[in-house]
C-alpha cells in the first residue's frame, strides 16, 4: 500500500514539474524573441539597402514573425535567416526583378545571433562587398548558401571554420574572377553539399582532387566553370565513397573522359558537358549502375559509337549526349536499353547534333517511359518505326534536320504529345486524319522545309475536327492546298500560323478573318492566294506577317501597332502608300512592299518609322521626288527604292543614314550630282545608283569613305571626268560597274589593288541583296550567289590610253568588259593569268597587235569578244578557242586569220604570218626587202671608203695613224715580255722551295 502511494506522489510530482515547464516555455514564447537579437537583426537591416521593402516587416517585438526569420520553439533564439531573393531565378543580375534585391554590407551584429545554424542570402547584389571574415564565427552553422549574391574579393579562408557546416553553396557569388585556393575545406570534415561553381581554381593546381576527395561525407560536389586543372587519367587513393551527384561540366578539360569516375560506384549524377573531352565514349559507365543522369553534352571531339553496355544503365532517367561526334547507328545501344527487365526508366534522350546514322530501330517503342525525345541534326534515314506509338507519356519530340521520309499511322496514338518538331528532312507521302487521331494534347507542330520541292501531301477532309487546340503551326513546302484548310476553323487559341509554299489556290475565307486570334506570326507566303486583306486581324508585339508571292489586291492593309514586320512583296496591291502609315503602324523595323502595283509619292509619315531597319519599295510605279525624311530613322540598314518613276535629287539627308549598307536607287529618273552627304555612309556595302540622270564627276570620297564597300554600280548615267584613282582603295570591292556614262581619261593603273578580286570568294557571306548584272551580254539578277560573282565593267565610256597590264593581278575576276571605248596599245601579254575569267570583251576599240598566245590558259572562258580592233595575226586553235567558233568575236580586225575566220594564215620563217592571196600585202613586203638591202650596201659603202679614202688621200692622217698603231704594238709586247720574266721566276722560286 505505502508503495503504491509512494508511486503515486511521484507521478504527481512529474506532472506538476511538466506543468510548470510548460507555462515557463508559453511564458517565453510569449514574450518574443531574444531582446539581444532583435536588436542585431535591425542593427542588420539599417545597413542593407531593401529597394523593394522585403524587409518591412521587421517591426515589433517578436522577431521571430519577421519576415526571413525562424527561432528555436524552445528557446526563442534566432536560428535560420532565409533572405534568399525569390524572384530571381538565374545568375542574371540585369533581371527585371533586379529591383527585388538586397544590398550593401554585411555587419558583425549577426554574430549576436550565437544558435544561427542556416543562414541564405542568395540571389541578392551586394555589389561587390566583400564577404566578412566573422563568418567563420557563426559555429552553429549547418548551412550556408551566398549564390549569384555579387559579393567581392575572394572566399574567406575563415568559412574552415565552420566544423558542423553540412551545406556550402557558393556557386556565382562572386562579381569578378579571383583565383582561389582550397586548403581551407580540410576544416569542413561534415561536409555534404558543396558548390564552389564560377569559382577560379586554376591556383588549385593538380592537387584539386586530392583537396576534395579529403571530404569523406561529401554527398554532392558542384565545379562547374572553375577553370580546373586537366584530372588525373587514374587516381588511385579516390575515397569518394559517399558521393553521389558529380558535376564538372564547363571546365574545358581538352582530355580523355578519367577513368576513376567509374569507381565511384554510388553516382546517380554525373555532368561532364562543355569539357571538350576527346575520343569515344568509354565502355566503364556501364559499371555505374545506380546513374540516373548522365551529360556528356557539347563535347565536340567525343566520338565513337552508342555500345550496347552504354543501354545497360536500367537505372537511366537523363541521358545527354547531344553536340558531339558521336558515329553510327543507334540500334545496338536502343535494344540494350529495351532489355531492362522492368523496362527503361530513360525519361529524356537527348542524341541531337552529331554524326548518327542508319534507320531507328522498331526497339524505340520499348523506352515506354519516354517524355522528351531529342534526335536533330543528325542523319537518321527511313520511316518513324511504327512502335513509336507506344510511346504514350511521350511530350516532346524533335527530328530535324534529318533524312528521314516516312510517318506510320501509329503516330497518332501519341496521345500525350505536345511539341512535334520535324523540319528539314524528306518526308514524302500522304498525310492524313489517323496520323493525328489521338493527339489531343498537342500544341505545337513544325514541318518546314526550305526547299521548294513538295513530296508530302495533307489529303485531310472538309469536315474534319481536330482533337487539339493548336498555339504553333509551322508548315512550309507541304501540300495542304488547293482549297484552304478548313480544319483551322477551330484554332482559336493559334498565337503563331505558317503555311508557307503550301500549294494553297483559294481566298482566304471570312471565318479565318473572324477568328479573334491574336498572332505572334502570320505566314501564308508563297501560295495562290488572293482576294482582299481586312484591317480586323490582331497581333501580339512583336508581330510578323508575310503575305508575300500571293496575288492579293486592293489597298495596303494596316494593321495594329504590334507589327513589326511586314512582307506584302510580290502581290497586286494598287492605290498610294496611305498617307498615315507611318503613323499606324510605327513600330516597323522591316517593311517590304515591292513588286506591287503602288503609285503615288512616298509618303512623309515613313520619317515617323524611327526603328525601321529594312525598307524595300522597289518595282512598283511610285513617282515624285525622294522626300526629306530620313534624319530620323538613323537605324536604317537597307534602303531600296529601285525601280519606279522617282524623280528629282537624291536628298541630303540620306547622309543621315549612318548605319545603311544597301542603297538601291536605280532604274528611276533621278538627276544632279551624287550628295557629298553621303561620304557619312561610312558603312555602306552595296550602292547602286545605276540607270537614272546623276551627272558630274564621280565622287573621289567614295573610295575613302566607304572602305567596306563590296559593290559599287553607276552605269548608264551622265558621269563625266576621269575614274578617280581612290577607288582603288576598296579593296572589299568585287563588283565594279561604271559603263554607259561619258568617262574619258586613263584606266587607273591601281586597279590591280582591289583585293577581292584577287582570292578566292568566301564559301558564303551575310546577306548582299539583290543585283542587276550584265554579263556576257545578257541582264541577269543576282540573290544568295551574288558573292560569287567578281565583275569590273567600264564599257562604253571614252577611256583611252592602253589596257594597264596590272589588271592581270585580278587572278579571281570572272567578267572584265571595255569594250566601245577607246583603247589603244597590244593586249597585255601576261592576260593568261586571269585564270578565273568567264567573260572577256574588248571589241570596239582600237587595240592592235597579236592575240598573247597565254590567253589559251583562259580555260573557264566561254564568252569573247574580240571585234572591231586592229588585232593581227592567227587566230589560237587550242583550249577555250575551240569552242570559240563564231565570226563576229574576231570581225572587224582586217589582220586576223585562221579558224573561224574565212582568211587563211601562211607560214613565213616559222615566225610571222600573214593572209593568203593578199597580193598588195605581199607586193609592200618586198618593196620593204628592196629597201632594206640598198640601206645595208650603202651604209658599207660610206662606212669603208670615210675611214679608208680619208687615209689614202691624207698623207699626214695616214703617218699619224700607222704611228699610234706601232707605238700600241710595242706596248702590248712589252706587256708581254715583263709577264713572261715574271712567270718564269715564280716558278723557279716554287721548284727550289720543294726540293729544300
Amino acid at each position: 500500500m505505502g508503495d503504491k502511494n509512494c508511486a503515486s506522489l511521484a507521478l504527481l510530482s512529474i506532472l506538476l514539474l511538466s506543468g510548470i515547464l510548460h507555462l515557463e516555455t508559453i511564458k517565453a514564447l510569449g514574450s518574443g524573441c531574444k531582446e539581444v537579437e532583435r536588436k542585431a537583426l535591425l542593427q542588420f537591416r539599417e545597413n542593407l539597402a531593401d529597394p523593394s521593402g522585403r524587409l518591412s516587416s521587421w517591426v515589433g517585438e517578436d522577431c521571430c514573425r519577421w519576415r526571413g526569420v525562424s527561432c528555436n520553439n524552445r528557446t526563442a533564439s534566432v536560428v535560420k535567416l532565409k533572405l534568399n531573393n525569390p524572384f530571381r531565378h538565374s545568375f542574371d543580375a540585369y533581371e527585371d526583378d533586379a529591383g527585388h534585391e538586397l544590398g550593401g554590407p554585411i555587419g558583425p551584429s549577426l554574430l549576436q545571433l550565437k544558435d544561427l545554424n542556416y543562414l541564405d542570402l542568395s540571389m541578392n547584389n551586394f555589389k561587390g562587398f566583400k564577404v566578412p571574415e566573422f563568418i567563420g564565427s557563426l559555429k552553429e552553422l549547418r548551412y550556408l548558401n551566398l549564390s549569384g549574391s555579387f559579393f567581392g574579393g575572394t572566399i574567406p579562408q575563415s568559412l574552415g571554420n565552420l566544423s558542423n557546416l553540412l551545406y556550402l553553396d557558393l556557386n556565382n557569388f562572386l562579381d569578378q574572377s579571383n583565383q582561389i585556393g582550397l586548403g581551407w575545406l580540410s576544416g569542413l570534415p561534415s561536409l555534404k553539399h558543396l558548390n564552389l561553381g564560377g569559382a577560379d581554381l586554376s591556383k588549385a593546381a593538380a592537387d584539386w582532387l586530392q583537396s576534395i576527395s579529403m571530404l569523406r561525407s561529401l554527398v554532392e560536389l558542384h565545379l562547374p566553370n572553375c577553370n580546373l586543372p586537366i584530372p588525373p587519367f587514374h587516381f588511385p587513393s579516390l575515397n569518394f565513397t559517399s558521393l553521389q551527384v558529380l558535376d564538372l561540366s564547363n571546365n574545358g578539360f581538352n582530355s580523355k573522359i578519367p577513368h576513376w569516375l567509374f569507381n565511384i560506384t554510388r553516382l546517380s549524377s554525373l555532368d561532364l558537358n562543355t569539357n571538350d573531352l576527346q575520343g569515344d565514349i568509354p565502355d566503364g559507365f556501364s559499371s555505374l549502375n545506380s546513374l540516373q543522369q548522365l551529360d556528356l553534352t557539347g563535347n565536340s571531339f567525343l566520338g565513337g559509337r552508342l555500345s550496347r553496355n552504354l543501354g545497360k544503365l536500367c537505372n537511366l532517367r537523363t541521358l545527354k549526349l547531344s553536340r558531339n561526334s558521336i558515329s553510327g547507328e543507334v540500334s545496338d545501344f536502343i535494344n540494350g536499353l529495351s532489355e531492362c527487365t522492368n523496362s527503361s526508366l530513360l525519361e529524356k534522350l537527348e542524341l541531337g547534333f552529331n554524326q548518327l546514322t542508319g534507320d531507328l530501330p522498331n526497339s524505340l517503342g520499348y523506352l515506354k517511359n519516354l517524355r522528351y525525345l531529342e534526335l536533330w541534326d543528325n542523319s537518321f534515314v527511313g520511316s518513324i518505326p511504327p512502335s513509336i506509338g507506344n510511346l504514350t507519356f511521350l511530350k516532346e519530340l524533335y527530328l530535324s534536320s534529318n533524312q528521314m521520309n516516312g510517318f506510320p499511322e501509329s503516330f497518332g496514338q501519341l496521345s500525350a504529345i505536345e511539341v512535334l518538331d520535324l523540319d528539314e528532312n524528306q518526308w514524302e507521302g500522304i498525310i492524313t486524319e489517323t496520323h493525328f487521331r489521338n493527339l489531343s494534347n498537342l500544341k505545337e507542330i513544325s514541318l518546314y522545309k526550305l526547299s521548294e520541292n513538295i513530296s508530302l501531301i495533307f489529303n485531310i477532309s472538309s469536315h474534319w475536327i481536330p482533337p487539339f487546340k493548336l498555339t504553333f503551326i509551322k508548315i512550309r513546302s507541304c501540300q495542304l492546298g488547293p482549297k484552304f484548310p478548313t480544319w483551322l476553323r477551330n484554332q482559336t487559341e493559334l498565337t503563331t500560323l505558317v503555311l508557307n509554299n503550301a500549294r494553297i489556290s483559294d481566298t482566304v475565307p471570312n471565318w479565318f478573318w473572324q477568328l479573334d486570334l491574336a498572332l505572334d506570326e502570320l505566314d501564308v507566303g508563297s501560295n495562290e492566294l488572293s482576294g482582299r486583306i481586312p484591317n480586323s486581324l490582331g497581333f501580339r508585339f512583336p508581330g510578323t506577317v508575310d503575305l508575300s508571292s500571293n496575288s492579293f489586291e486592293g489597298p495596303l492593309p494596316l494593321w495594329s501597332f504590334n507589327v513589326t514586320k511586314l512582307y506584302l512583296n510580290n502581290n497586286s496591291f494598287s492605290g498610294p502608300i496611305p498617307r498615315d502609315f507611318g503613323q499606324k503602324i510605327p513600330f516597323l523595323t522591316d517593311l517590304d512592299i515591292s513588286f506591287n502595283s503602288l503609285n503615288g509619292s512616298v509618303p512623309k509619315s515613313i520619317g515617323n518609322l524611327q526603328q525601321l531597319l529594312t525598307l524595300v519599295i522597289s518595282n512598283n510605279n511610285l513617282s515624285g521626288e525622294i522626300p526629306q525624311l530620313w534624319s530620323n530613322i538613323s537605324s536604317l540598314y537597307i534602303l531600296d527604292m529601285s525601280n519606279n518613276t522617282l524623280s528629282g535629287e537624291i536628298p541630303d539627308s540620306i547622309g543621315c543614314l549612318l548605319s545603311v549598307r544597301f542603297l538601291i536607287l536605280c532604274n528611276n529618273h533621278i538627276s544632279g550630282e551624287v550628295p557629298p552627304s553621303l561620304k557619312n555612309c561610312s558603312m555602306m556595302d552595296s550602292l547602286d545608283l545605276g540607270d537614272n540622270q546623276l551627272s558630274g564627276n564621280i565622287p573621289a570620297w567614295i573610295g575613302e569613305s566607304m572602305p567596306s564597300l563590296s559593290i559599287l554600280r553607276l552605269r548608264s548615267n551622265y558621269f563625266n571626268g576621269t575614274i578617280p584613282p581612290e577607288l582603288c582603295k576598296l579593296s572589299a570591292l568585287h563588283i565594279l560597274d561604271l559603263s554607259h556614262n561619258n568617262l574619258s581619261g586613263f584606266i587607273p593603273s591601281c586597279v590591280g589593288n582591289f583585293s577581292r578580286m584577287k582570292i578566292e570568294p568566301p564559301d558564303s557571306v551575310e546577306y548582299e541583296g539583290s543585283l542587276q548584272v550584265v554579263l556576257k551580254g545578257t541582264q541577269y539578277v543576282f540573290y544568295s550567289t551574288l558573292y560569287l560573282v567578281n565583275l569590273m565593267d567600264l564599257s562604253s565610256n571614252n577611256l583611252s590610253g592602253e589596257m594597264p597590264v596590272e589588271l592581270t593581278r585580278l587572278i579571281h575576276l570572272g567578267t572584265l568588259n571595255l569594250s566601245q571605248n577607246h583603247l589603244v596599245g597590244k593586249i597585255p601579254t601576261q592576260i593568261g593569268k586571269l585564270e578565273w575569267l568567264e567573260s572577256l570583251d574588248l571589241s570596239k576599240n582600237k587595240l592592235s597587235g597579236s592575240i598573247p598566245p597565254s590567253m589559251v590558259s583562259l580555260t573557264f572562258m566561254n564568252h569573247l569578244n574580240l571585234s572591231y580592233n586592229n588585232l593581227s595575226g592567227e587566230i589560237p586553235k587550242v583550249n577555250q578557242f575551240q569552242s570559240l567558233k563564231d565570226p563576229s568575236i574576231y570581225e572587224g580586225n582586217l589582220a586576223l586569220c585562221g579558224d573561224p575566220l574565212p582568211e587563211r594564215c601562211s607560214e613565213i620563217d616559222g615566225t610571222s604570218w600573214v593572209p593568203d592571196g593578199d597580193e598588195h600585202e605581199e607586193d609592200e613586203n618586198e618593196h620593204d626587202k628592196l629597201w632594206l638591202s640598198l640601206s645595208v650596201a650603202l651604209g658599207f659603202i660610206v662606212g669603208f671608203w670615210g675611214v679608208c679614202g680619208t687615209l689614202i688621200i691624207k698623207k699626214s692622217w695616214r703617218y699619224t695613224y700607222f704611228q699610234f698603231v706601232d707605238k700600241i704594238k710595242d706596248q702590248f709586247l712589252t706587256f708581254l715580255a715583263v709577264n713572261a720574266v715574271r712567270l718564269k721566276r715564280e716558278m723557279l722560286e716554287k721548284n727550289g722551295g720543294g726540293e729544300t
